[in-house]
Formats: C-alpha cells, sequence, structure tokens
C-alpha cells in the first residue's frame, strides 16, 4: 500500500519497487525543471539504462507518470513534458514532488484557499450527516492533539487523521479527493512551524479541534464550518509568520 504524502515527507519513506522508483526519481526530476516543461524526454533506452530498469518498467512507469498529467507522448517526436497547468496536483505524488523541490509561500497559499473552499463545507455536512459514534470519534482525535509528548510529526499526524476523518463523516464520497491537499497543506505548516514546540501551543491546536467537534455535535453548520475556517486560517497566518522569521528564504523540505 503506499504511504500517504505525509508519512513520506515527513519520515523520508522511499519507495521499494522498480516501477515506483521510476515514477518517483523521474517525477521528480521533471517537477524541479530537470526536464523542463516543454522538453522532450531521453529516449528508452537513455533511461532504461539511467534507471537500471528494463523496458517493460520504463513503459509502465511512463503511462503513470502520462497519467499524473506530467508527459504526453507524441509520435515520431517523443515524450514531452506538458506544461504545469496539466499536472494533476490533486495526486499524492505530483505534490510530494513539490515538497522534494521546494515550496514558497504561494503555493502554500493556494493550498490553503483550497482548503477553505472544501473543507469548512465538510464540517458543515458533518454537523447533518455524522454518526454519534463519528461524533465521538472526531472529538477523541481532537483531545489526543492536547498530548504534550507531541513531536512536530506525531502531531501532524494526529491533525491530518483529525480532518480526514471530518471529511469521511461529511456523507459526501467526492470530499474524500481533498485528501491529498489537506495532507499537503500540512506538510508545509508542520515543517514551516509547528505548534508542538510548546506546550500553550499543542493546547490551542487541541481546544481549537474540539470546537469544531462541538459545533458538529450541536448539529450547528454555521458554527461548524466557522470554527474549521479558523483553524485553517490560523494555520496559514503561523506559515506566513514562519516565512517572515525566516526573511523569506523557503529552504526544500528536509
Amino acid at each position: 500500500m503506499r504511504k500517504g504524502l505525509l508519512e513520506t515527507v515527513l519520515t523520508g519513506a522511499r519507495t521499494r519497487t522498480s516501477h515506483a522508483q521510476v515514477v518517483d526519481e523521474l517525477g521528480k526530476a521533471i517537477v524541479s525543471g530537470e526536464f523542463p516543461v516543454g522538453s522532450i524526454l531521453p529516449g528508452d533506452p537513455d533511461l532504461a539504462l539511467r534507471f537500471k530498469v528494463s523496458r517493460t518498467v520504463l513503459r509502465e512507469a511512463m503511462k503513470t507518470l502520462a497519467a499524473k498529467g506530467l508527459i504526453v507522448p507524441r509520435a515520431r517526436i517523443g515524450t514531452r513534458v506538458t506544461a504545469k497547468n496539466q499536472w494533476n496536483l490533486f495526486d499524492g505524488d505530483v505534490l510530494t514532488w513539490h515538497f522534494h523541490r521546494g515550496v514558497d509561500e504561494e503555493f502554500l497559499y493556494h493550498l490553503s484557499e483550497i482548503r477553505l473552499a472544501f473543507e469548512p463545507h465538510a464540517a458543515a455536512l458533518a454537523s447533518v450527516n455524522a454518526t454519534e459514534a463519528e461524533i465521538s470519534g472526531m472529538m477523541r482525535l481532537a483531545v489526543a492533539m492536547g498530548d504534550p509528548e507531541h513531536t512536530a510529526e506525531t502531531l501532524a499526524m494526529a491533525d491530518l487523521r483529525f480532518h480526514l476523518a471530518v471529511v469521511e463523516a461529511s456523507g459526501n464520497p467526492f470530499m474524500r479527493t481533498v485528501g491529498s491537499l489537506i495532507e499537503a497543506a500540512l506538510v508545509g505548516i508542520f515543517k514551516l512551524s509547528s505548534p508542538a514546540s510548546g506546550r500553550e501551543g499543542i493546547d490551542e491546536v487541541s481546544r481549537s479541534h474540539i470546537k469544531i467537534v462541538e459545533q458538529i455535535s450541536r448539529r450547528d453548520e454555521a458554527g461548524a464550518k466557522a470554527a474549521m475556517e479558523n483553524v485553517i486560517r490560523v494555520g496559514r497566518e503561523r506559515v506566513r509568520a514562519a516565512l517572515k522569521e525566516l526573511d523569506g528564504v523557503i529552504a526544500p523540505t528536509q
């Protein structure tokens, strides 16, 4: 089973199969600009030699990258790197490769805008559709975020579990497609500035998420929406403050 974006970025976990390794390395090379937009990739013999894989493995990897929107084969021309607006940014791998390259404030801001477009509505839907069991589960996750032993990594994973639980409780299957975007946003937030750096920060994160569940439990659509918006905006402001402190210098995700 493929590891999630957050786990991959935070732990540095690497893919194992030959196919996955080719997809990962070639995807990183494209996103980083080693193979610029509009360029033609080296031929199959050269790529097979570079990655030390068979032509069969290489062809399957190229199909995967094409499905993600990064490349397109052209008869008698070769395989061309597509324009960035054709890349599938909802894809976990594509997002991972952006974080490997290093992301800026604009990228993280765009992620927060997408979250604001989806997650508050998911919380409002959860206030209507969530079962009592789901509400109890979300409350346990929110309370667990207040564990004083959290590191930046464990708090990020706890936060992800909570937000995905809200999306699931919305009852709308289309909401699940934003899972990779939520992961990407949390990677950016917690790699740049984690509330786990202090007891007060952890308490505040837990309280703000408990408030979301309380509004869902009250079946208050507007309240659940507002509480979720607040959590996302606070995270965005924390990133902005961290970037300002770094004097605008963005280091690649470690």
